[in-house]
């Protein structure tokens, strides 16, 4: 402990009690030593190409598998899941070229986490303590974190499963020099068992071992990587434009969930859907303003029309004169990226049709 006044050790159960008060569905607490495991296994996929080019954890292991690097002296962590689940919301009526979204990325459920959180962190440095919250953060691997604070095991989808909850949930931590007083919870048993759903219903295989994930056929990275999208996976993406959610959509464990407590309807602001025609349309900075939330490489939104053109490809309408003028107009622009894509999609359409 620092040199100074006497500081109060924080009550445990104050600080979960705050947590649930300030929008965290689930807390919990964890040492802050090293997750020497996850820096292990996060060293060896990337050593095997597994991260697919994906930087965030991948980018300093040593970095972040220690909390001890995002705040010095650091002692607890805090750990909070929010949960995202809602019903897909009535398909407005559009044109036939309507793109998909992902649940997490509809609208920015990390922002309410992020507050909650900001609670508990004030909290903590009200009573003279450090705290830093880290949400969607590449300084700290957040299921590891999740799972040593005894909040869920990892599916063979990789995401981090909640007893009872499913994994419809966003993570995040509060890094603490606190020594907070709590027993520390014991590992949450699989809950998978033999199935496999998860696996054999993604639509590359980029789950081909139970529990690793093979980025360079995950769609979700794939929509957010920089350069071209790969053509070998560009049937396979479908409608997507952001985001995929099959592995969780197919789980037992969600769909238990879903029937013993159906999900609540979507907000207003959720946006699943997209008219592909009109995203193609839009210019920079309209197109910054609405998506932003995303993750989009170098902030250049042309990956956002990358994702679009392929998205195009699969669910247009070749007669369409709508979509016939923005395919013409990205094979015309002079942007390799955009009019490759273009291009593509065209012949996709002409050759086969849209995939149903």
């Amino acid at each position: 402990m620092r040199g100074g006044p006497a500081r109060a050790v924080p009550d445990p159960a104050e600080i979960l009690e705050l947590a649930h008060r300030s929008g965290i569905d689930v807390a919990g607490f964890a040492d802050a030593s090293a997750f020497g495991d996850a820096r292990a296994e996060i060293e060896r996929r990337k050593a095997a190409g597994l991260h697919g080019g994906m930087a965030f954890t991948y980018r300093n292991p040593s970095r972040s598998t220690d909390p001890s690097r995002a705040l010095e002296g650091a002692h607890s962590l805090v750990v909070g899941a929010r949960s995202y689940r809602s019903s897909d919301p009535p398909r407005r009526p559009r044109p036939t070229a309507v793109g998909t979204v992902a649940r997490y990325s509809r609208t920015d459920h990390y922002l309410p986490l992020r507050q909650g959180l900001e609670v508990v962190a004030g909290r903590l440095r009200s009573m003279g303590w450090a705290a830093k919250v880290l949400v969607d953060d590449n300084a700290l691997v957040d299921r590891a974190a999740a799972y040593r604070a005894g909040l869920g095991w990892f599916g063979k989808n990789t995401v981090l499963l909640l007893p009872g909850r499913g994994s419809w949930f966003v993570l995040g931590s509060v890094v603490t020099d606190a020594p907070l007083a709590f027993e520390p919870a014991p590992a949450v048993p699989d809950g998978c068992g033999t199935c496999t759903r998860c696996m054999i219903a993604c639509p590359t295989g980029a789950l081909d071992q139970a529990g690793v994930l093979d980025a360079r056929r995950c769609l979700a990275w794939l929509l957010e990587a920089p350069g071209d999208f790969p053509e070998e996976h560009r049937a396979a993406l479908g409608g997507r434009i952001y985001g995929c959610d099959v592995c969780q959509e197919v789980c037992p464990v969600n769909r238990r969930v879903d029937r013993a407590d159906p999900p609540p309807p979507a907000g207003d602001e959720e946006e699943a859907w997209v008219d592909l025609v009109e995203l193609l349309r839009g210019d920079d900075s309209t197109l910054l303003n609405r998506f932003g939330r995303w993750y989009i490489p170098g902030r250049d939104v042309r990956h956002v029309r990358r994702n679009a053109l392929v998205a195009l490809g699969n669910v247009g309408q070749a007669a369409d004169p709508s979509v016939q003028a923005v395919l013409a107009d990205a094979m015309s622009s002079g942007d390799p990226m955009l009019s490759g894509h273009a291009r593509w999609a065209a012949e996709r359409l002409t050759r086969i049709g849209p995939a149903r």
